[in-house]
């Protein structure tokens, strides 16, 4: 991630401005970049491939108190009560509610916000550089907080999830990669939890399940090396991939999918272990999902399924009503003359909803 400003003459003399000795025209030049960056701010923030953004936007005034009509995401033959999870502060683990289907559910919002600073020289001497790296790092804060909120919501979630007394992750000894079998037997699971609402195939007739896998760089190495291993080994013999599958897997190295199920590759995922090799120990979403299972298991690794293709995972975005942006980024006037600092404050309301477990399937790797 990364904000450019561009060295035209308008944006030269508007960072110039921010440096005047008149107060006045140097906070109308802050708030005026304000202005016009919070917008591109947001849309970065948006557009970045993390986990935060596999949820679905809806926008609320943010003098609003927004809601979600259950009885519209649930089916007809639903039970009476469903177990909504939600987050009610930044980066804290999910609660489950239980809620009549019938009834308008409340979002718990909460705010993400973040300040940062820069000496007026470089405002002074027109330092592009420096102020597009302020701006970089609003975004970046706003994004790291956005994920922890995201990632504990969706963990809480999965290690809770059950269809019909069913749990919805598989068990694998640790120090092991997903195999084809694996990769199989959770497809499988999936498309058993995932039925339409009579318990038949859902519309269509073909039953999805999962369209993105979420794992760590350790996993995703398991699914390249079926271009040269064996994808299933016996008592007597190995079977390797035909050879039309294997030069598959290897001219696609990048491995964006796998049998049609995009891969999010993500280096919070991986081996929770202290004393794993370097850079490969105590990753931070596996070592936090390791703490909501307790002590009955060790989980070394975890892969995550999700069913995008069913509306589940929400985020409802408070807006700015004079900008229409969901970014408030203001100039912080903190500063005093004495201190030569030109300071931005950024901030943003949201909440984060999980409708139905069912779009939730996992693997684990556990300590035999």
């Amino acid at each position: 991630m990364k904000i450019t400003l561009k060295r035209t003459e308008e944006q030269v003399e508007l960072v110039k401005a921010m440096a005047s000795r008149n107060r006045e025209v140097a906070y109308e030049a802050q708030q005026a970049l304000a202005e016009f960056i919070g917008p591109v701010l947001a849309e970065v923030v948006n557009q970045a491939p993390t986990l935060s953004n596999l949820f679905t936007n809806f926008q609320f005034n943010e003098m609003d108190s927004p809601s979600i009509p259950l009885d519209l995401y649930y089916d007809i033959t639903a039970p009476d009560y469903v177990k909504v999870y939600s987050t009610t502060v930044p980066g804290g683990l999910p609660t489950n509610t239980v809620t009549p289907t019938s009834q308008e559910m409340k979002f718990s919002t909460y705010r993400l916000d973040t300040a940062v600073d820069f000496d007026k020289r470089y405002a002074a001497k027109s330092r592009m550089d420096v102020v597009g790296k302020t701006f970089t790092r609003i975004a970046q804060e706003i994004l790291l907080r956005q994920e922890a909120t995201s990632a504990n919501l969706i963990l809480g979630a999965l290690k809770e999830a059950k269809t019909n007394g069913k749990d919805h992750l598989l068990s694998r000894t640790a120090g092991k990669t997903l195999n084809l079998a694996d990769f199989n037997e959770i497809l499988t699971l999936a498309k058993r939890i995932n039925t339409a609402w009579t318990g038949s195939a859902p519309e269509g007739g073909r039953i999805k399940g999962i369209t993105d896998l979420i794992m760590s760089p350790e996993q995703v190495e398991g699914l390249r090396s079926l271009a040269y291993q064996p994808v299933h080994t016996g008592a007597k013999t190995d079977i390797p991939a035909t050879d039309s599958m294997r030069e598959a897997i290897y001219n696609n190295a990048g491995i964006p999918e796998f049998y049609g199920i995009s891969i999010m590759e993500i280096n919070e995922l991986g081996e929770n272990n202290a004393t794993g090799s370097a850079g490969n120990g105590n990753q931070k979403f596996t070592k936090v999902f390791d703490t909501l299972v307790g002590s009955d298991e060790d989980i070394r690794d975890l892969i995550i399924g999700l069913d995008r293709s069913r509306e589940s995972l929400f985020r409802a975005v408070a807006v700015d009503s004079e900008t229409g942006t969901e970014l408030n980024l203001v100039a912080d006037d903190q500063y005093s003359v004495r201190q030569s600092k030109i300071g931005y404050y950024g901030s943003m309301e949201e909440g984060r909803m999980i409708l139905d477990d069912r779009v939730l399937t996992g693997l684990k790797f556990v300590k035999s």
